[in-house]
């Protein structure tokens, strides 16, 4: 490998994930940091700062190392389409570490080509199922437990006693919506809201009793 300029690629999907499982490969192979590009968002699509400041330098010859096929995206078709603009378009040597069948170097007549076109098909088509499945069981996840009475989000932050009569003081117009929010402690666009709801629900209950009253006189 030291023939060729090698550079390596790692990918998080989020920012809370850890990278240093890639970059421990990469030392170890002792290729120079200034060659290592990171992206730390989701592999739906090529659409990555660092995976496109990398394909502006890459050259034919060169080598890319990613340590696993997920690692360089998750979608399957695209995965595929990638592999082939690097290898084919750009002539570039990919090196997949987790998969040593996937390493164009060791590759370059027709039954290896075959072998690792084969062997990335089905890799990817299993990254990308797998992602799809990781999906549908959060919805299943999330749809079990909202049936259950689970709330998702941010608990809504508990009001001040008097918050009914700034209320009613903003609705009536006798105090700004920023004097009501700051004597409940609160932040305009939360007091804003939380009146409007209160309003809403106590108009709904107005509108109920009355109702009520003339079905009973009737």
């Amino acid at each position: 490998m030291s023939k060729n300029r090698v550079y390596a690629y790692a990918r998080v999907s989020t920012r809370q994930q850890n990278e240093a499982r890639q970059l421990l490969a990469w030392r170890e192979m002792k290729i120079n940091p200034k060659n290592v590009y990171i992206d730390k968002q989701s592999g739906k699509d090529f659409d990555r700062t660092e995976y496109q400041e990398l394909m502006k330098v890459l050259q034919p010859n060169d080598v890319l190392v990613i340590k696993s096929i997920d690692r360089l995206g998750r979608n399957y078709r695209e995965v595929l389409e990638q592999w082939r603009a690097l290898t084919k378009e750009r002539c570039v040597d990919v090196v997949v570490l987790d998969m040593p069948l996937l390493d164009t170097r060791q590759q370059k007549n027709l039954l290896g080509a075959f072998i690792s076109d084969v062997v990335l098909q089905i890799l990817s088509f299993v990254a990308q199922n797998e992602r799809e499945n990781i999906i549908q069981r959060q919805r299943e996840g999330i749809a079990a437990a909202k049936a259950r009475g689970v709330k998702f989000g941010r608990p809504m932050r508990e009001l001040p006693r008097q918050f009914h009569l700034y209320v009613a003081l903003w609705h009536a117009k006798r105090i700004t919506g920023v004097a009501a929010a700051k004597a409940c402690q609160l932040p305009l666009s939360t007091f804003r809201n939380r009146a409007k709801k209160y309003l809403s629900e106590k108009n709904s209950n107005n509108v109920n009793t009355s109702s009520n009253k003339k079905s009973n006189r009737v």
